[in-house]
């Protein structure tokens, strides 16, 4: 499925859009599951959005596939639960108290990190819940030394189903040694009998061997890799696309941009493109030698991004008025992207914003 044209005399061709491919998205979900080997189960996480790749269609496509689905609010969990209203759902992030009721009346699976939170669900009805050891995070979950008397007492709380035990890897993709540490400290506090899962993304690649019941799957999924010497095993998902809006030939000495931060040096091809930090395309970009791909030719940012739109050299390319424009996916990484605007993939990928329609090819 492509973006309508734009000689389409019924529909408005898109300036900016993001394709989504769903068979590189179905790819990526079976190198995870040959990774892990058959044992282990696959949490898709697909909070924010499915991290900027549109939920309903990642959703539809993963469903059945996958053991269950990570978000991280309860927004999300209802967002989930009126598509599949049969799926298994963890909350990951740690709920307020008023939204306890609902993930009980909705059948939404908590993440619990302290007695009060135990104490809580178990008055307001049957709850399967899922506790987190801190083990290095610092982000939610008993601390270890706390963690064995609180799991005698959850286990006795009335209403209060223990489906598994988790903890989770800062650094799985930077530090081995302290992950190994943080691998053999988990297993020392598990309880026997209960189900588990630590594996992140970076943990999936690195530590494969430790995958449990189940393992939480993110980024890998969407095809990007978190550690570099992976990536040729995945297929990016989301191509983010827009298109030449206008051509125009600026004199040397010619200022291009706010703040006047690049300066012609020679009569300069300038082509616009109709995307900009509005759409997700990060202001930081600017003036850090990115690129973008028109007619299979990287093409250099001019200047700063402004709101709606950026500009490029095409002094020495070939490049038309309507042209696609690459400006990250298959040729140009989000991970290099990333690198060039001081920040993470992840980002990249969740700013690409509401107003950027997602296009899903081969559902």
């Amino acid at each position: 499925m492509n973006p309508p044209s734009a000689n389409s005399a019924t529909t408005i061709p898109h300036r900016c859009w993001a394709e989504i491919d769903l068979s590189a998205l179905r790819h990526n979900l079976s190198v995870v599951q040959a990774q892990i080997g058959p044992q282990s189960g696959i949490m898709a996480i697909v909070k924010a959005d499915a991290y900027g790749h549109g939920m309903g269609g990642i959703l539809t496509t993963l469903a059945g596939q996958v053991a269950l689905f990570g978000v991280a609010n309860l927004a999300e969990a209802l967002d989930i639960r009126a598509i599949l209203p049969e799926a298994d759902i963890l909350l990951l992030g740690a709920t307020l108290p008023g939204e306890r009721e609902a993930v009980v009346r909705h059948g939404l699976m908590p993440v619990l990190s302290t007695l009060e939170e135990a104490g809580h669900f178990s008055k307001i009805g049957p709850t399967r819940i899922h506790l987190a050891i801190d083990t290095g995070m610092g982000r939610l979950g008993f601390l270890p030394d706390e963690f064995p008397d609180a799991f005698k007492k959850i286990r006795a709380l009335p209403n209060l189903e223990i489906l598994a035990v988790a903890t989770h890897f800062p650094v799985a993709d930077e530090d081995e040694h302290f992950t190994q540490n943080q691998l053999a400290h988990y297993a020392a506090l598990l309880p026997a009998g209960v189900d588990s899962h630590v594996l992140n993304s970076a943990g999936i690649i690195r530590f494969a061997a430790h995958a449990d019941r189940f393992v939480r799957a993110g980024l890998i999924l969407y095809g990007v890799s978190p550690i570099a010497d992976y990536q040729e095993k995945l297929r990016p998902v989301m191509t983010l696309k827009s298109r030449v809006s206008l051509i125009r030939t600026l004199p040397a000495g010619h200022g291009v941009s706010y703040g006047r931060t690049f300066i012609t040096t020679r009569p300069t091809r300038v082509a616009t493109v109709a995307a900009g930090y509005a759409d997700g395309y990060h202001r930081r970009l600017s003036n850090t030698g990115a690129e973008v791909l028109i007619r299979g030719q990287r093409c250099p940012l001019l200047g700063r991004v402004t709101m709606d739109q950026i500009m490029v050299d095409i002094t020495d390319h070939s490049a038309g008025i309507g042209d696609e424009v690459e400006l990250f996916g298959p040729h140009i990484s989000a991970s290099a992207l990333a690198s060039l605007a001081s920040t993470i993939p992840w980002e990249i990928l969740t700013s690409v914003s509401k107003r950027v329609p997602r296009i899903f090819l081969h559902p």
